[in-house]
């Protein structure tokens, strides 16, 4: 029988780490369309900073997850 808690925080995890992927996307501009020669204005550098932890820690998350299910499947 499937563990409902289990299955609960894969959907979680994977919602949160979709999440960090549309915050990363919806600021991709602000990075793109610097000219070449020019600096990326300090906030959006944080900003970027700061998206880009959220998704390290969201995937890695959503990875652990997966790995703990497939150890306790029995999957290589």
């Amino acid at each position: 029988m499937a563990d409902v808690n289990e299955l609960r925080a894969l959907q979680a995890s994977l919602l949160g780490a979709l999440e960090t992927a549309r915050a990363l996307a919806a600021i991709k501009s602000k990075v793109i369309d610097v000219e070449p020669g020019s600096d990326i204005d300090s906030g959006d550098l944080e900003e970027l900073g700061r998206l880009a932890l959220a998704q390290a820690v969201a995937s890695q998350a959503l990875r652990g997850l997966v790995e703990a299910i497939r150890a306790r499947r029995g999957i290589g």
